[in-house]
Parts: structure tokens; sequence; C-alpha cells
């Protein structure tokens, strides 16, 4: 039987769409069975716990542009989380951490001590990956372990045994999860910590030399090479970004949750990457929207939230994620081979 007229269109934009289309079937399914799951509360809710792994996920885009990934982001977060925590236990508490600290250290120190550990992981995959010419799975995978070995020897260090980094100074906890009212929502402030880090990558992709090199690396690095881009700088570049977002997600992320483990950042490159991929960064290099990760995160955080809503068991959770990511990636690839 012979195909309609324009039915190859249809079939293409719906292989193209289908995980959209599967996406959105999903949260009206969820809807049906449980129509307050769209209350404001609700939204405000999913909006806050994708803030965090949006400004994670804004890092790893980087790192897909130019074909690669980056499986350490989750425990990466993980150390700089708890030196943050460790820095801003309330200085009342009597088994904190630092007992030397007596008196409340400003905000902005432990910010950036976080930081800075962020970056000193991320440029250690950015050496793997530019100077000795590592797959980005594979250093990031290497990276992954020293970061969690490296956040488990930090609780452990600590004078009354192992113990969660929480007590949290109140001024810290309140920057985190303080939040206003914006007509009949109540907006987090991590959303607008999510605004501010989207719109400052937004710059350096789309107005910066380090972000249209980094397409031009992507699509195809021999020939950025020959044009006279320095692949190897540029690299750094994008991985010493991705490390500033990292710390910032965990500073932020270590607040929201207030407390610290070393289970802190468990899979949480997963869901950063899934988000990626949802939101249109291509696996093949060259394509990719800050919107788009954007967007992806917060599908997927209402994808989790949604599930996490009807009780479904944790461990049906992990295959539908799976399932997904499978999906998004398929679709990505069937893609590249089409336009070959």
């Amino acid at each position: 039987m012979a195909d309609l007229p324009g039915s190859s269109s249809w079939k293409e934009w719906l292989l193209n769409y289908s995980l959209y289309i599967i996406l959105g079937v999903l949260i009206i399914i969820v809807v049906i069975y449980e129509p307050n799951f769209l209350s404001t509360r609700n939204l405000s809710n999913i909006l806050a716990q994708a803030s965090t792994r949006g400004i994670l996920a804004l890092g790893v885009a980087g790192m897909i542009v130019y074909t690669g990934t980056d499986l350490s982001a989750g425990r990466i977060l993980g150390v700089s989380a708890a030196i943050s925590a460790s820095l801003l236990q309330s200085v009342t508490y009597a088994s904190r951490m630092y007992p030397g600290i007596t008196e409340p250290l400003p905000l902005v120190i432990p910010l950036l001590l976080a930081i800075l550990a962020a970056i000193v992981f991320c440029l250690i995959n950015a050496f793997g990956f530019a100077v000795l010419k590592m797959h980005p799975f594979i250093i990031s995978l290497g990276t992954q372990l020293i970061a969690y070995g490296a956040l488990c020897l930090y609780i452990d260090s600590q004078a009354n045994g192992a113990q969660p980094l929480a007590s949290l100074d109140p001024r810290y906890i309140s920057a985190v999860n303080g939040s206003f009212d914006i007509g009949f929502m109540n907006l987090p402030y991590l959303v607008i910590y999510l605004a501010i880090c989207s719109a400052f990558m937004w710059v350096i992709w789309n107005k910066t030399t380090l972000g249209k090199n980094m397409f031009a690396i992507g699509g195809n690095p021999e020939a950025a090479a020959v044009s006279g881009v320095n692949v190897t700088r540029n690299i750094f570049g994008v991985y010493f970004v991705a490390g500033i977002l990292y710390g910032i997600a965990a500073f932020l992320e270590a607040g929201r949750v207030q407390s610290v483990t070393t289970a802190t950042g468990l899979n949480y490159e997963l869901d950063a990457i899934s988000g990626c991929v949802i939101g249109g960064v291509s696996f093949t290099g060259g394509v990719g929207t800050i919107p788009g990760v954007l967007i992806g995160v917060i599908i997927l955080q209402v994808i989790n939230y949604s599930l996490y809503y009807l009780g479904v068991n944790a461990y049906y959770q992990y295959i539908i994620k799976g399932l997904i990511i499978i999906l998004a990636v398929a679709i990505d690839v069937r893609k590249y081979i089409a336009k070959k």
C-alpha cells in the first residue's frame, strides 16, 4: 500500500518529536490521575528542585557540544557541597566540623572555595581530554572516582566521626531557600539564581569568542584548528566555566537540602546529561542552545517529581529515567545519520 501524500514528513516529524510526545502524554496521565499535581505549590517545588540540576546541566552542556560528556559532575558537586556545608555550620553547633570557627563566615568565602574545588576537578578533566587526548568518558569516569574518594575522606575526617554535615547557618539556609510572591505564585530564590546563570551562559555561548569557537570545534575540530582556533585553550576555557557553575550548584544544593553526606551528588550527572539531550544538545557535537537545556531539565524534573508524587517505586523510576536517556540519544543519533 502506497504511503499517503506527505506521510513521510509526518513520520519524520513524529520520530523527531516522539520523546516530547511521550513525556507530554506522561504528564497528561499524571494530571488526569491527580489534578492537584499542577498546583502552584508543586510547580514552585519543581522549579526549585530543577534549579541546581539546571545550573549543573549548563556546565555539562558545553562538554556535550564538544562531542564529550562529564560523568564526574555529580561527585564534583558533592565535594564542593561538603566544603560549603562544613564551613557554614552554625557556630552554636557543638559537633561542627571546624570548632575553631567561632564567628559566622561571610557566605561568599565558602562559595568561592566551593567554586575553586570544582574548577580544580574540571581542569583535571580538561587536561585529560585536551592534552592527553583521552576520551571524555574515561577521564571523567576516573575523576568521578577521585572526587567520590575525596568526599568520603573529607566527611570521615571529622573529629566526632563520620556524620552528615548539617545544622547549617540560618543565613545560608535563608539565602538559598528564601522566596518571594510574584502574582499568584511563590517564586524561590533558587529560580532567580538559575535565571542569572542561564543569562550568563547565554552571553558566553552566543556573544563571545569562546562560545563561537566551542561550536566550531564541536562541529568540526580539524576545520576549526586549520582556521586558527586554539582548540586546547578553548577546551580549558569551557571546562573552567563549567567548574564555576558546578561550584555554584554545589553551594546552592547544600543549602537547599541542608545536609551533605557521601551520597550527595549521586547520579546528578545523569539528570544533567539527560536534561541536555532532551533539550536538544547533540552528542554528535556543535548543536545546542541554553533555552533548550533549561526546557530539557525542567521537563525531566516534572517527570521525576510526578513519579515521586504518584508514589512510583524508586526502582521503577530508575528504569523509566534510563529508558528516557536511551530514547533521547537514539533520536539524536538518528538525526545525525539522516543529515549524513
